[in-house]
């Protein structure tokens, strides 16, 4: 049935008319689809490759760090370094 104006009924094959045709469609959703797949797989990537997390023995030699940097700029002296270092390594 036709119809003047835009009461006309559409039918799937009307969008050839304007220039984006039933292939156009069909190229979109394949472009949407990875589009989905692709993030998926990106997101995938960045959660398995997330640096480790702090574990005690992380922890430690950064407090080691920390204590060697105080010695250095004489905020502690050398016992007190010792000491320090002593009970870190328990």
């Amino acid at each position: 049935m036709v119809l003047p104006g835009l009461f006309r009924l559409a039918t799937p094959f009307d969008l050839i008319g304007f220039g984006i045709g039933v292939l156009g469609l069909m190229l979109m959703n394949l472009l949407w689809w990875a589009l989905i797949i692709g993030l998926g797989v990106w997101l995938g990537i960045k959660l398995l490759r997330r640096p480790p997390s702090h574990t005690a023995a992380g922890q430690s030699s950064d407090a080691l760090d920390i204590l060697k940097r105080r010695y250095a700029s004489g905020e502690i002296t050398r016992e007190q370094y010792e000491q320090m270092r002593r009970d870190l390594e328990r």
